[in-house]
């Protein structure tokens, strides 16, 4: 039996390279003649980086930069690949969710500011290609506070220029390109969901609760991107409100589109070329994956998705080991998958079942094993 491990990181619990070593030596254990080959995934959000560092060699480059909330600075950082000149920069590095306490969470404060200081820091290096990997933010401002960073310059009625994050991005009246070009090379956005920028699975209403949005929060800021996708039109004939993946992080991805001239890709298709997933499905008879939470989001862009297809592509059977299953038997086969389980049940989560999440995996493995004859 050859077996291809392919997970995605589990949130708050596990990085996707502990979770395929933990299943490696569970299955070298239970079955110590199966062939095991290990490639840990992402999808354009968290763990991106550490995850293509994996599979590339490339130079982690340090740098301080303005975290989520304003006057806040984290310790960032992007990849730098000689080889081919090209940079990544993860949003997560600098606006993620993770940088701030749940309790500060509010997107009508937090900023994509941090990740074009990124942008400019890579820029140090003239790249011939810049991956802007989107996923896991704390933000809702359409990527203003990056183009911010960058040099444009955003206007209220009064002429006066706007604050940072989402009640910032409401007051828009005015767009001013920068008084100094940067000359960007190609720019591609990493995205992990297809979303667009407004409306009913616009950025604000589908991932703004998750950010800390009230419901009068979710339909000021919906209705800011909806004007800020006008005031862009406008200005450069591009319409960016309803291209999928526009709305990941927050509307970064449209903003970069916008702002950046960038090209949105599917990121988990990215991660898996670099890292030659599909190469290792060949002559392969399983492939396992997981991610924090398994549910119809996961079919939509996530790592799942994309494990699912290239599976399909090389006639390869399905496992999902998910923090939660919250799909239920039935849709789940329906989406490709002969086998799915669950680390806890679905419903809250306490500090204890993320402590036991290690042993918890192992004893879904064995599970599996059993199913997997």
């Amino acid at each position: 039996m050859k077996i291809v491990l392919a997970f995605d990181s589990f949130k708050g619990s596990l990085p996707a390279q502990e979770a395929c070593r933990i299943v490696t030596a569970t299955l070298a254990a239970s079955r110590p003649t199966w062939e095991v080959i290990s490639k840990p995934m992402a999808d354009g959000g968290e763990g991106t980086s550490e995850t293509i560092l994996s599979a590339v060699v490339g130079e982690w480059c340090p740098c301080r930069v303005m975290g989520p909330l304003p006057g806040r600075d984290v310790a960032a950082g992007f990849v730098w690949f000689p080889d081919d000149q090209t940079a990544l920069v993860e949003m997560a590095a600098a606006s993620g969710i993770t940088l701030i306490p749940s309790s500060d969470l509010n997107p009508m404060l937090t900023t994509t500011f941090g990740t074009g200081q990124l942008l400019m820091k890579a820029m140090e290096r003239q790249p011939r290609r810049i991956l802007l990997a989107v996923g896991g933010s704390a933000t809702v401002d359409g990527g203003v506070g990056a183009a911010q960073a960058m040099g444009w310059r955003f206007m209220d009625a009064k002429g006066q220029e706007i604050v940072l994050g989402g009640a910032g991005v409401e007051a828009i009246a005015k767009i001013l390109p920068p008084l100094y070009t940067v000359k960007l090379p190609r720019v591609e956005v990493l995205c992990d969901v297809n979303n667009p920028l407004c409306g009913i699975q616009g950025a604000a209403v589908v991932y703004g609760p998750q950010k800390g949005a009230t419901p009068d929060m979710i339909r000021r800021l919906d209705d800011a991107l909806g004007r800020l996708a006008a005031i862009m039109k406008s200005l450069t004939g591009r319409d960016i409100a309803t291209v999928p993946g526009a709305g990941a992080a927050g509307g970064l991805a449209a903003g970069a589109m916008a702002f950046f001239d960038a090209q949105l890709v599917p990121g988990v298709e990215a991660v898996m070329k670099v890292c030659g997933v599909e190469k290792a499905m060949q002559g392969a008879d399983w492939v396992i994956t997981g991610e924090g939470r398994l549910d119809h989001q996961s079919f939509q862009g996530k790592v799942v998705s994309g494990i699912v297809n290239a599976a399909k592509r090389n006639h390869l059977k399905v496992a999902v080991i998910a923090g939660q299953v919250a799909l239920s038997e039935l849709e789940w086969r329906r989406c490709g998958v002969q086998e799915a389980y669950g680390l806890v049940p679905p419903g809250p989560v306490t500090p204890a079942m993320l402590r036991e999440a290690r042993q918890r995996l192992v004893d879904r493995v064995r599970i599996l094993v059993d199913a997997m004859g």
